[in-house]
């Protein structure tokens, strides 16, 4: 089951530290929910001067259960960064079907 996961950080004084202190965190487990194939893609989220804004991420998880156990772990929300977190269910088409030919990535496997 996919999900799309929207994070929007806090708004207070203390926001900006807040993340940047969880963020190697964050990426670090963003890299092992990739290497398991729980993430799809992500992206940060940006105000229009360019400053972060929050976080969208694209999983996969057998259930909404497992889904949940991992937004209990996942550093911006262990850290208080992300205030408002808002979980759609999706269906998502594997991204080689948006951005290359789906031989480019049979060619280019890691």
């Amino acid at each position: 089951m996919q999900f799309v996961v929207i994070g929007l950080d806090g708004t207070d004084e203390g926001a900006v530290q807040r993340r940047a202190k969880a963020r190697e965190a964050h990426i670090d487990l963003g890299e092992s929910l990739r290497l398991s194939g729980n993430m799809l893609y992500g992206a940060a989220l940006l105000h229009d001067d360019g400053s972060m804004k929050g976080s969208m991420i694209v999983v996969q998880y057998p259930s909404e259960k497992e889904l949940y156990e991992w937004l209990e772990s996942e550093p911006y929300v262990v850290g208080n960064v992300w205030k408002d977190v808002t979980v759609h269910k999706s269906n998502t088409r594997e991204p080689w079907q948006f951005n290359r030919p789906r031989e480019w990535f049979k060619e280019h496997q890691s």
